[in-house]
């Protein structure tokens, strides 16, 4: 690091469990973000003010009015953007010194593997189970962490799966791809502005210990969050043997 990153990131490296080893680690990372909504936009502006090395958006979608109650990555000036480009361009000022990759894609299951592959952490945070699936079959695949979040209305989830462990769950094993489960979107159900972000935050916490190698992770652990009274439940999570993505008939 040169002095001007030893100035900017000095809060981290006093922090022992970081120091410069963990921030390097950072500054060498690689996080893939499924998603440059409301998650993804404090998630994303946490890890590019904290020296994440290099962040890739991924969304096809473009900023809308609405999107301005929670998205706070995006601003009132460039609605009509992509949400990638709008992305990128709030990170970059965050700070120069990274790499923001900006893809305009709604990735399928071979661009995903391509793009999982060369990330140290992947944060899901898209708005559809098929997304959601199709990160975490890639994400088992390469053996690659995964940080996923959801929110809608007041109620909020996040938890880590991490394949390269052999016995945490997958995604897969808490929502089983062959059960429906209701999609509900925030354009028809709402949700309350702070949550994605309190949520998102959590994302961008997880996926940066991940990254540096401290702590302990929320793998094997949902943690749900009922934001009308501010209650937080954690739910242990074991690894499902006939899971059809990580269990021991189809290993990755």
């Amino acid at each position: 690091m040169n002095d001007q990153q030893l100035l900017r990131y000095s809060r981290h490296i006093l922090l022992d469990e970081i120091d410069i080893a963990g921030q390097e680690k950072l500054l060498a990372g690689h996080a893939l973000i499924i998603g440059a909504g409301g998650l993804g936009s404090p998630a994303a502006m946490y890890l590019a003010s904290a020296g994440m090395g290099r962040i890739t958006l991924v969304d096809d979608d473009t900023v809308d009015l609405t999107n301005l109650q929670r998205q706070i990555m995006h601003t009132t000036g460039r609605v009509g953007q992509l949400k990638v480009q709008s992305g990128q361009q709030a990170l970059e000022e965050i700070n120069p010194d990274i790499d923001i990759v900006a893809l305009a894609e709604r990735v399928s299951d071979a661009r995903l593997g391509e793009l999982v592959r060369s990330a140290t952490v992947v944060l899901d945070c898209s708005d559809n189970f098929d997304t959601r699936h199709a990160v975490n079959r890639a994400c088992v695949t390469h053996k690659v962490p995964l940080v996923s979040g959801a929110a809608i209305r007041f109620d909020g989830q996040v938890s880590v799966f991490d394949p390269r462990s052999g016995t945490a769950p997958c995604y897969a094993c808490l929502f089983p791809p062959d059960q429906k489960f209701d999609e509900v979107q925030c354009s028809t159900m709402g949700v309350f502005s702070p949550l994605v972000g309190i949520i998102g935050t959590m994302q961008a916490a997880e996926a940066l210990k991940l990254t540096a190698g401290i702590g302990e992770s929320l793998a094997g652990r949902l943690q749900i969050l009922d934001a009308r009274n501010m209650e937080w439940t954690t739910i242990r999570l074991a690894r499902n043997p006939a899971c059809p993505v990580c269990g021991a008939a189809h290993p990755a």
